[in-house]
């Protein structure tokens, strides 16, 4: 007698094909470069329209610093600290401010979840939003530079740094603010910690070292940003010390691994609560 179940029986006289009761396997994870294309791009044009506006507040504010400096700074080595600190400035006001309080709203509402169910490396989410909101600054940043020139006098030689000091000195801003969104426990708190560390890259950043109280000038060779500050204040020299501009942006890009390693770890950390 046969032992083959009666549902079978019946499924086979439908024509029905039983299918067996195993799970299908999963596809395998995105590669890190693909993926960090398609979370750059996204992040792009999902930000474009919101962030452009706060884009001309960055620029508008640094060009402000700069004029209201001009009364106090004459020219010389002062000039050069406050042109080059306002064009980084932009780069903090968005990469640091704007993508701690992204990461913290992100956080906040459940958004990290969506994230978390792609099969997506943790470090090309964070790379791909950091890249995104780093893009942002370059207009800006070139506007500034060539202000600061044109008010202080200085020269435009040079200027072709930026093309390094950009995304160099965003990269280590930009995973500050994400690890600060990422480990706020709350949005409004992750907003707060965006703002007082784009203060302190404007109080450390455009004011010049020799002004400042020493314990000030030790804070400032804490800031991420610190190091493309000084590599940009040194090309406006009449001889630039490029082997010091090389040396300051290696240390910016070193501390731009360690800040977007830190900014992965709490996004891994904060996906998985």
């Amino acid at each position: 007698m046969s032992a083959v179940p009666l549902e079978a029986v019946v499924r086979a006289e439908e024509g029905v094909v039983p299918v067996p009761d195993v799970a299908a396997p999963l596809g395998a994870r995105a590669r890190l470069l693909p993926a960090l294309g398609a979370v750059y791009r996204a992040q792009l044009s999902r930000a474009r329209v919101a962030r452009i506006p706060l884009l001309f507040v960055a620029t508008f504010q640094s060009v402000g610093i700069m004029i209201l400096m001009r009364g106090v700074v004459d020219g010389g080595g002062e000039a050069h600290a406050v042109v080059a600190g306002s064009s980084v400035l932009v780069v903090a006001f968005v990469a640091l401010n704007l993508l701690a309080q992204y990461f913290g709203q992100l956080r906040g509402d459940g958004g990290l979840d969506h994230y978390a169910t792609l099969p997506v490396p943790p470090a090309a989410v964070v790379l791909g939003a950091a890249a995104a909101y780093a893009s942002f600054t370059v207009p800006g940043t070139i506007v500034t530079a060539v202000v600061g020139c044109g008010l202080f006098g200085l020269p435009l030689t040079h200027l072709w740094v930026l093309a390094a000091v950009i995304p160099l000195s965003g990269a280590a801003l930009a995973g500050l603010g994400a690890a600060l969104g990422l480990l706020a426990p709350r949005p409004e708190l992750a907003t707060l910690l965006g703002q007082m560390g784009m203060s302190a890259a404007l109080l450390l950043g455009v004011l010049p070292a020799e002004r400042m109280p020493e314990f000030l000038q030790y804070a400032r060779d804490l800031l991420p940003s610190t190091y493309g500050v000084e590599a940009l204040a040194r090309t406006f020299g009449s001889d630039p010390d490029w082997g010091a501009v090389a040396l300051d942006l290696a240390v910016c890009a070193g501390v731009g691994v360690a800040s977007l390693a830190v900014a992965t770890w709490a996004y891994r950390r904060a996906a998985v609560r």
